[in-house]
């Protein structure tokens, strides 16, 4: 592992992300959520697939059968499910509250990686993750302060905890495919599968709801940024992070984008942040430092 490439990656695409979720949520006003992942997911593969080919002469990777498999179940399951779950429930909470929810998912990759992987974190990686997890939850805004929907309340949680488990199952899931393979191949892939599975749900009665909107009303330029920034520079980035370092590492890092996400909520969707907050991206970043710190051991 490249010492550093990685967690740089993870801290990049932590931010982007963050810019890509504020842009998603004020997108759900004038799109559904199946249709705003179909529509993202499938404007990014426009791009990455010829950009793919031009770099790669054309050539798809060299892979066996079971790791084609994997890598497109991944996109499936950690795409097209868990990012159609994120912004249902993103609506139905907003910024502050999945930021909260965003918390089980380091917590979810250290135990995969522990079990799956064999990763193993250093005593400052757990002082890290410690820190990392203190500061976001003082960031986050306490329960009283949550001004959504509360008939909702409870179901858009369920929603947004199973959308993170997904995530982390995913990504486990193509780890050693992105250490032996190409990162923008393997993103390619993943959102092969999640255009197809997003499809196929598009296409269940239950759902068909879900994929119908006013095109007129739709803001396109602002759905192409975020597009293009939140959810295809931000995945390169993402993936990139655990292609150079290790699952547990990228995934503890990749939690500072709550951190991002609440601050760019204030700024951008003019939410409260007080004392408490700034004391959380303190320790946040407090964190990140402990992390860089030392090496994941394996």
């Amino acid at each position: 592992m490249d010492s550093g490439l990685g967690e740089a990656l993870s801290l990049a695409s932590a931010a982007t992300w963050a810019v890509g979720v504020i842009l998603a949520r004020q997108l759900g006003a004038h799109i559904p959520p199946l249709a705003l992942a179909l529509l993202k997911n499938g404007m990014v593969l426009m791009v990455l697939l010829p950009l793919a080919l031009l770099l790669h002469g054309h050539a798809w990777p060299t892979m066996a059968a079971a790791q084609w498999a994997w890598v497109l179940l991944s996109g499936v399951l950690g795409i097209a499910v868990a990012d159609t779950l994120y912004f249902r429930a993103l609506n139905e909470l907003g910024a502050g509250r999945m930021g909260v929810i965003g918390n089980l998912y380091s917590p979810s990759v250290l135990l995969l990686g522990y079990v799956f992987l064999g990763e193993r974190l250093g005593g400052w990686q757990w002082l890290g993750f410690a820190l990392v997890a203190l500061g976001v939850l003082l960031v986050a805004r306490p329960p009283s302060q949550w001004r959504t929907q509360p008939r909702h309340g409870v179901r858009g949680v369920l929603i947004g905890m199973l959308s993170i488990a997904l995530m982390a199952i995913a990504i486990v899931m193509v780890k050693q495919p992105l250490e032996q393979h190409s990162l923008i191949w393997i993103t390619v892939l993943r959102l092969l599968g999640a255009v197809a599975g997003l499809a196929v749900l598009s296409r269940l009665p239950a759902l068909r709801s879900l994929v119908t909107f006013d095109a007129s009303q739709v803001p396109w330029p602002r759905l192409w940024v975020a597009a293009l920034l939140g959810q295809g520079v931000s995945m390169l980035l993402w993936l990139g992070g655990y292609k150079y370092t290790s699952a547990s590492i990228a995934a503890i890092l990749n939690e500072s984008a709550s951190v991002f996400l609440v601050m760019l909520g204030a700024w951008w969707l003019r939410e409260p942040v007080g004392r408490r907050a700034w004391a959380g991206v303190v320790l946040t970043f407090t964190g990140i430092a402990c992390m860089l710190s030392g090496r994941v051991t394996l």
